[in-house]
């Protein structure tokens, strides 16, 4: 086949409609009739978290080009303005099939006595009892807000739930209809979403918004409430961060962070059946288009249900639990130095435990062989062990350098606080590489032995998070190996100096050769493959939208090469063409644990090779 007909628009999915697909995919889940109730809500709630971000980032950057003109297509032929309609299309009907997943859980869950009870359902006596909340925990702290009379209209943050409120004042001199003003109330974020209800039996439940809005009228005392309905707002947070610009680049990040606060809107979520003056109220004051505006039958922000799925009492209702084993490769070795120089250790988390990377650190911390330690960070834990342990090092004197990636996006915040805690405790912290985000896994402990260095490696395909070690699936890597131990010693020489690249042993590095050396990978096996024996390429990666790799593979197809590809998310591939894809095979697993791991294997003529990455 021509090499321009590689170039097809028909061989090449979009970016953001692949994504929805996976997105799709975790919904499937939450709409399983197979799994756990709380397992299900706990699926539900990540539907809602996956398509903030989507928003947030993906949409907003469309929005932008089409605000500017940009007419430009992708190379599955959409413009920025197609693929809003096609993606407003797609999301609409996954957020109608996730409200009535939802509705469908909770009155299953109600059957097991966990039950969230609507407001006009509440009794007597537990209206009286969230009356008696309201005014002694909520009302003291809410801040009603007149925007309409307001000279200045005060900020909405995103992603926070708010009650619109319609109100008559009823002054001297005004009509019925003029007397008529829209509030809003924040909800606030502070307490936890479901408030407890007093019952007999079982475990019950009011959802704050339906509390606040129950009792609104003793926080607008003197007005009629003529109706109240909730609403949230998402807003643009593809903030353009360069920083080859910026001279304190600590600085730009948290300006940067409080910029998202002030950008425009690009969705608006509202409960289903509202008021229509508020409606158009809310429609024209966030200036929104009808296709951006998404009526809710049900719970806005699900998310919340995590709050249901983490209750004490309801084990039945949960997948059972799975804890980590000890590391096979560690089994009977006491320490840990000793186990690493007889042998490479694999670590397949969340199936065998995280705790060694941990102890790795905490020891260096402690041994007084240990001369120096250096670390990459792209994310980590609230309360990090990791963090504790390089502090540590670095007030006993250790050299201890780290690179913090400030740019690991929607994390900049707490990645600022993490490397001033780590420079206040001595540690040499480094933000990266200007115009490229570090987005390695990468730890080196350099140990005097006998009178001679030696040198530890960790190199993973996960975060140094030991929380989200028992969430997602990944696979690291403990050696001192001396090759591979030099091309870290060499990685972090080129992050934290002037150094040029070298001649890697083992570690390809990105932006620099790794694209081109997966191209030769893949071209290399369509060299040494055969009728009889054809080449083999198995990756598993989180998602799949390079141009190059993927016409690398499609040609690796037309000469007979088996691809068998492992996808979570994102696959802008199209398996199964004639003539084009018909030897390469997608799938796609969502399961109990985040597919994180990318792997990669080459048959290579029976030569077969093996790789770990942490870009995709």
């Amino acid at each position: 086949m021509a090499k321009d007909v590689l170039k097809s628009t028909e061989l090449y999915i979009n970016r953001e409609l692949s994504w929805l697909e996976f997105n799709d995919r975790v919904l499937r889940e939450g709409l399983n009739p197979e799994l756990p109730l709380l397992e299900r809500a706990k699926f539900l709630g990540i539907v809602s978290s996956n398509l903030d971000e989507f928003f947030m980032v993906r949409v907003a950057g469309l929005m932008q080009q089409r605000a500017a003109g940009v007419r430009r297509r992708d190379f599955s032929g959409l413009s920025p303005a197609a693929q809003l309609a096609r993606i407003s299309e797609r999301a609409h009907t996954m957020a109608a099939e996730q409200s009535e997943g939802i509705t469908a859980v909770l009155g299953l869950l109600e059957e097991h006595g966990l039950c969230v009870v609507s407001r006009e359902r509440w009794t007597d006596g537990q209206r009286q009892h969230l009356g008696r909340h309201f005014a002694r925990e909520v009302l003291p702290i809410l801040t009603p807000l007149a925007i309409q009379e307001l000279d200045s209209v005060p900020l909405l943050p995103g992603l926070q739930l708010y009650i619109a409120v319609l109100l008559r004042r009823g002054e001297k001199g005004e009509g019925k209809a003029e007397g008529r003003r829209v509030a809003v109330v924040p909800v606030p974020t502070q307490f936890q979403r479901f408030v407890l209800l007093p019952t007999e039996e079982g475990t019950h439940f009011a959802c704050l918004e339906d509390v606040i809005a129950d009792n609104v009228d003793l926080v607008f005392p003197g007005c009629d409430i003529l109706a109240t309905t909730c609403f949230r707002i998402t807003r643009d947070a593809d903030v353009d961060l360069r920083d080859d610009d910026a001279g304190d680049l600590l600085h730009a990040i948290e300006e940067a962070v409080l910029a998202r606060r002030r950008r425009a809107a690009v969705r608006l979520e509202i409960t289903a059946g509202a008021h229509r003056l508020l409606r158009k109220w809310l429609t024209d004051w966030l200036a929104m288009r009808s296709d951006d505006i998404y009526e809710i039958d049900g719970m806005l922000d699900a998310t919340a249900l995590w709050q249901l799925s983490g209750l004490e009492g309801f084990d039945k209702l949960r997948s059972p639990d799975w804890p980590p084993q000890p590391p096979r490769d560690l089994i009977g070795w006491d320490d840990l130095w000793e186990a690493i120089q007889n042998h490479d250790v694999m670590l397949f988390h969340p199936y065998e435990s995280f705790d060694p990377v941990v102890q790795l650190l905490e020891r260096a911390a402690n041994d007084p062989d240990v001369l120096a330690i250096k670390q990459t960070l792209y994310r980590t834990s609230g309360d990090s062990p990791i963090i504790r342990a390089l502090e540590k090092a670095a007030q006993s004197g250790k050299e201890v350098t780290v690179l913090v990636e400030l740019k690991a996006r929607f994390d900049e915040a707490r990645n600022v606080n993490w490397a001033r805690r780590l420079e206040d405790a001595g540690c040499h912290v480094i933000y990266g590489i200007a115009n490229y985000k570090t987005h390695s896994k990468a730890l080196l402990v350099v140990r005097r032995e006998s009178g001679r260095i030696r040198r530890y490696v960790h190199l993973a395909t996960g975060n140094y998070n030991d929380k989200t070690a028992r969430l997602y699936s990944d696979t690291g890597l403990l050696t001192c190996d001396r090759d591979m131990a030099t091309d870290v010693a060499s990685f972090f020489n080129l992050l934290t100096g002037y150094s040029e690249t070298v001649g890697w042993s083992k570690l390809t590095i990105a932006p620099t050769g790794l694209r081109q050396r997966f191209i030769d990978l893949i071209g290399r096996e369509v060299q040494v493959s055969t009728p009889d024996r054809p080449g083999l390429i198995i990756a598993k990666v989180n998602s799949l939208q390079d141009t190059e790799i993927i016409r690398a593979l499609y040609r690796a197809s037309q000469a007979g090469v088996k691809v068998q590809l492992n996808v979570r998310g994102i696959c802008c591939l199209r398996p199964g063409i004639k003539g084009v894809s018909e030897n390469i095979e997608v799938t796609s697993i969502i399961d109990r644990f985040l597919e994180h791991a990318r792997i990669f294997y080459f048959r290579n003529g029976g030569h077969e090779e093996v790789y770990l990455g942490s870009a995709d």
